[in-house]
């Protein structure tokens, strides 16, 4: 195969920090993840490592490890066409960011604005947080990345790993590809279904505002037809004036492929109780069978596990390779084979 015809590879993750994605999860990024296994050499983090720079249960975490994975294959990712594996396993991680973190500023590093973020809601804040973000550059740079898909939030943070990977190529030689950031279209952003001003999340939401893919169907129908929308009774996309109805309609949307002036003329005349009991049933329908597939996956740890282990392999043929070369370029001894 030639450099033209090699699918170009991409990279993302997700931390399994909750007992459950969301739907703001699938919509604005998993079901992304699942479409770019026709077209990408994909790799597909769950990254723990990343998940312990807050306080954590280590029982839990390693528990809602395998629900992550197990939701991710549930979801359609297939471990014969894309690279699934848990970041832990892979030991050139850490390897990896150690080299990078002697590379990078501590003022670049003090100016990534979610270390702002987050350590402001954190009574202590860890040299973890504060190297988050070279972490998450060993992730991408491990792999000889081309793209990566990532939204605005994440948008400073590739910015950091083309600087890193640039400054050490300059340094050292060719060693990293220089990844390019992956914006994908028709993306929806699903906000908080009680407060639609705020986006989607399970750190911000209170319980009836985050809908989650593991609930259950009368836990979707009794939170979609709870969700705020105003006073009026006209489904009208404004997210000014209508922000609650304007969220419900681009989860229809992004549910049905429908477009949103289609779902206002069907809806035309009627009023939110039709409208809200409509899109329960669909988002009841639509989700069940993820929690259901996620279920028989975890009902066999041991093939699960198995899975991930071989992920695992797969993306350490990779990462070694590249943790080789960089400890080459910068002196050390070669790592010897775990």
């Amino acid at each position: 195969m030639t450099t033209a015809d090699r699918r170009p590879r991409v990279l993302s993750g997700i931390q399994p920090t909750s007992d459950s994605f969301h739907l703001g999860n699938y919509l604005g990024a998993l079901r992304q993840w699942v479409a770019l296994q026709e077209t990408a050499d994909a790799f597909y983090c769950v990254v723990d490592l990343h998940a312990i720079t807050v306080e954590h249960e280590p029982k839990a975490l390693r528990e809602r490890s395998r629900v992550s994975a197990a939701q991710l294959l549930a979801l359609g990712l297939d471990p014969d066409r894309s690279t699934l594996f848990v970041q832990s396993q892979v030991p050139e991680h850490p390897m990896l960011e150690w080299i990078l973190g002697c590379e990078t500023g501590f003022g670049e590093a003090s100016r990534m604005t979610q270390f702002k973020d987050k350590s402001a809601k954190q009574e202590r804040t860890t040299v973890g947080l504060f190297t988050y973000p070279v972490l998450q550059a060993a992730d991408i740079l491990l792999y000889q990345t081309d793209r990566v898909p990532v939204g605005e939030d994440q948008r400073q943070h590739l910015e950091l790993t083309r600087d890193l990977a640039i400054r050490f190529n300059g340094a050292y030689g060719r060693t990293f590809n220089v990844p390019e950031p992956f914006i994908v279209s028709e993306t929806a952003t699903i906000k908080d279904l009680t407060e639609p001003e705020k986006k989607m999340s399970k750190s911000s939401s209170g319980p009836r505002g985050c809908l989650y893919l593991l609930d259950t169907p009368n836990q979707m129908r009794k939170k979609i037809r709870s969700a705020v929308t105003d006073s009026g009774s006209e489904v009208r996309y404004d997210p000014e004036s209508k922000a609650g109805v304007s969220n419900l309609l681009t989860i229809y949307s992004a549910l049905t492929g429908t477009p949103v002036e289609k779902i206002e003329s069907e809806y035309h005349g009627k009023g939110y109780g039709d409208f809200k009991g409509d899109l329960a049933d669909l988002v009841a329908d639509s989700l069940e069978p993820i929690a259901k597939t996620t279920k028989e996956y975890l009902a066999d740890t041991a093939e699960l596990d198995r899975i991930l282990a071989k992920g695992a392999e797969k993306a350490r043929s990779v990462a070694s390779r590249t943790v080789a070369k960089a400890y080459k370029k910068v002196g050390f001894y070669p790592p010897v084979s775990m």
